[in-house]
């Protein structure tokens, strides 16, 4: 998907602060934070978002999660807690339509989640 932001970025065509990579993820730190700490964690393989995963091996879904407690330790932020959110749709306010998580966290969040 040429257009693709977040495509672009695993392409190396625009750039990113990258905090954590394997040969299937990327997470990178959000250009415009909504916490004290706030990375993105995208698969590589573009895929729209999380009601677009028929036929996903549960194995990469597994390892997104497995990579926002990862991100969370380097963080520095997984023993006070962070927020893992993924937002689908325009409703949700999901500005780009490839799968990715927000970890969230470094200080108190509200409570509110809209």
């Amino acid at each position: 998907m040429d257009e693709c932001l977040f495509c672009g970025i695993v392409r190396g065509e625009v750039p990113c602060d990258a905090v954590y990579e394997d040969e299937a993820l990327l997470a990178f730190r959000d250009i415009n934070p909504q916490a004290d700490r706030h990375v993105l964690i995208i698969p590589k393989r573009h895929l729209d978002g999380l009601c677009g995963l028929e036929g996903v091996e549960d194995s990469l879904l597994a390892r997104l999660l497995r990579a926002a407690a990862l991100v969370a330790k380097k963080e520095g932020i997984d023993k006070s807690g962070f927020r893992l959110v993924s937002n689908c749709g325009p409703d949700a306010c999901q500005s780009v339509p490839h799968l990715h998580f927000h970890v969230l966290g470094g200080r108190p969040l509200s409570g509110q989640m809209g």
